[in-house]
């Protein structure tokens, strides 16, 4: 796959950073749900909603090796289900996610299998898997924000099971804007 082509296709193809992550999108009901809930919580969030499977990091090796290695890596591994559970915050960044249950224990190992080698990197915090609902808010506003997320989520009436059958290899700007660099699928189980 060429990466170019993801990087020729948005706005300003000069901003980007050496920063680059691995997610897997969120469709379906829940995607539209967790978008609008994310715009709720955070008026102007524009990042899709997503479960991180490795965490923005800079590269050290040419960006076309980076995605030999993730195509590498990822393609013994067969895609699952992941389930969305309850509402959290990480108390150290006032970040308010949703948790993970079934699934979690396959993303913890794609992500100890990947980070290594052309994508080693020394994380700031111990990898855990989660949906982020609102980050950059203020302590102040932290329990009402968790809070209207919690009253959100509990109205939610559709399933909470969503599946991982490709990751998207992106690129971060100097404007916080993700580009999407390629996808790779997972293996049918």
């Amino acid at each position: 796959m060429d990466l170019t082509d993801g990087i020729a296709s948005s706005p300003n193809g000069s901003d980007r950073i050496n920063v680059f992550a691995l997610v897997s999108y969120i469709s379906g009901p829940l995607g539209e749900f967790l978008d609008r809930l994310r715009k709720e919580l955070v008026p102007g969030c524009v990042a899709q909603p997503h479960v991180t499977v490795m965490p923005p990091r800079p590269l050290l090796a040419p960006v076309e090796q980076a995605w030999r290695r993730l195509a590498h890596g990822v393609s013994g591994h067969p895609s699952f289900d992941l389930e969305a559970t309850d509402i959290r915050v990480f108390s150290f960044t006032n970040v308010v996610y949703i948790d993970l249950g079934h699934g979690r224990e396959r993303l913890v190992q794609i992500h100890d299998a990947l980070s290594r080698e052309e994508l080693a990197f020394e994380e700031p915090f111990p990898y855990h898997p989660h949906i982020t609902l609102a980050q950059e808010i203020t302590a102040e506003d932290v329990a009402a924000v968790s809070d209207l997320a919690r009253r959100r989520w509990a109205e939610f009436s559709h399933p909470r099971r969503f599946p991982v059958e490709k990751l998207t290899f992106v690129q971060n700007t100097v404007r916080n804007r993700w580009l999407d660099l390629g996808a790779i699928p997972l293996a049918r189980p």
